[in-house]
């Protein structure tokens, strides 16, 4: 999976040749069998462009990192949708679980349209897994769980109760110290998580045993961002089984805020305090109005930018100014200025055109 960090910098990359490599894969034998051929052919493809443009020591970095790339595709754990990026200095690896369009993409930066798709558009969460030995951190998608091992994760308590042992002798409270050491670890854990999500907030479920569970409600800094919790013991977590249990809490919690925020939209248009359509959405969207958009998942909206990009103009396909979608667009300018972004099934904002939102001012 990828996060919103990683997606800046390879949006940043700039050096020609780069080349981007896209498929549709399955999850399960045999379908995979054939697109594991799609890749081959994907990956022949690329390598011919590139050596019929360039002399075979030019592009031998870039050819090399997207060879590894091929060979090293885990075809046991593949999603729906692969996505490689191999530069001179660059090799990436991303699993989607989404299908895309199979393609070679060769340019000075990378195709990176899929990624800012699954970012905004697949249902992300974070499972936080409460244990002593040690506390892991998952990131989600559906029920899909890859373990996040940033830094310091995954944290082992060693203090009293942890790896120590407890104090003895007389008038010692062992269970209160037993306690306070647990606040104290789960304090650190919530610190190194509130880390991780300045730098991509997402929904968090958290997962433990009661006891666990109920000191960590205490000491949260951002309890708004627990979506839901899983009660249990979980010291061995396996990701396949404890996605089959948080991503029901994910959707039952995910459709309680939905709601609450279509409450919050009806309410706006009775003041006057809404967008409704791209056109009136991307405008403040653009002046930074936007406190949360309400969108179809399965909406898009290529357009051109006006030179002052304030403004939405009929779609040409030609030159910077050009965007595929203007609605990942406006997704990613909310939530880069703060603001809360739902997703819909189709229908549900036909009154708006498919797009909504909750302004500031």
């Amino acid at each position: 999976m990828i996060s919103r960090s990683e997606l800046r910098r390879l949006q940043g990359h700039n050096d020609y040749p780069s080349i981007s490599l896209l498929a549709p894969t399955g999850r399960t034998a045999p379908a995979n069998q054939k697109d594991r051929i799609v890749v081959k052919n994907l990956q022949a493809e690329g390598l011919e462009r590139l050596l019929g443009e360039f002399k075979k020591r030019d592009v031998a970095a870039v050819v090399g990192n997207l060879n590894k790339l091929v060979d090293k595709v885990d075809w046991e754990h593949a999603e729906d949708g692969l996505a490689l990026y191999a530069g001179k200095d660059v090799a990436k690896t991303f699993y989607l679980p989404f299908k895309v369009k199979p393609r070679v993409v060769i340019d000075a930066t990378f195709a990176t349209r899929d990624l800012v798709f699954t970012l905004n558009r697949a249902p992300r969460y974070r499972v936080l897994v409460l244990t002593e030995k040690p506390t892991r951190l998952f990131e989600a998608t559906t029920s899909v769980l890859t373990e996040d091992r940033t830094k310091p994760f995954p944290m082992v308590h060693k203090g009293p109760g942890g790896a120590s042992k407890l104090p003895g002798g007389q008038g010692i409270n062992r269970s209160a110290v037993r306690d306070e050491s647990h606040r104290e670890f789960f304090g650190k854990v919530d610190e190194a998580l509130a880390a991780i999500q300045k730098e991509d907030p997402l929904p968090v479920v958290v997962v433990g045993v009661d006891r666990y569970l109920a000191f960590y409600h205490e000491i949260a800094r951002d309890p708004d961002s627990i979506i839901g919790y899983v009660s249990g013991s979980y010291d061995d977590p396996k990701p396949s089984a404890l996605g089959k249990l948080t991503w029901p809490v994910f959707q039952a919690g995910s459709t309680m805020k939905r709601t609450r925020a279509l409450v919050r939209l009806k309410e706006a248009m009775s003041v006057n305090r809404h967008a409704s359509g791209i056109v009136q959405v991307w405008r403040a969207a653009f002046e930074k109005r936007i406190q949360t958009l309400f969108v179809e998942a399965d909406f898009e909206y290529p357009a051109d930018l006006s030179p002052t990009g304030d403004t939405l103009l009929p779609y040409t396909k030609k030159g910077p100014a050009a965007l595929d979608d203007a609605v990942d667009e406006v997704i990613e300018k909310v939530l880069a200025d703060g603001g809360e972004v739902f997703f819909h099934d189709p229908g549900v904002l036909d009154l708006h055109q498919k797009i909504a939102a909750v302004l500031r001012y």
